[in-house]
């Protein structure tokens, strides 16, 4: 995976660490570090940081009812809320 945005030295971030991540924050960006001239870090407001995090589990849940499905692993929607029905008593579930 190639990444493109702002890219900054090792060196150049550890001289003006505070001022990249005020950047940061106010922009909701993500800061590429680099060592010898690799790409070996990424700084990343925190806001992007959790809606990535939370759109990986949301991919991971997918993945997993998908391969269930390629399993076999399923029942209609009918009997699960039979089931429900069956052992709550409750017949509502919208």
């Amino acid at each position: 995976m190639e990444f493109t945005g702002n890219t900054i030295s090792l060196s150049s971030f550890k001289a003006h660490a505070a001022n990249i991540i005020k950047e940061i924050y106010g922009n909701r960006g993500t800061l590429i570090i680099t060592q010898n001239g690799e790409t070996k870090a990424i700084d990343q407001e925190i806001r992007s940081y959790e809606e990535t995090q939370t759109s990986l589990a949301m991919l991971k849940i997918i993945a997993v009812g998908e391969k269930d499905i390629e399993e076999g692993r399923v029942q209609p929607a009918a009997d699960v809320f039979r089931e429900l029905y069956e052992k709550t008593g409750k017949e509502n579930y919208k």
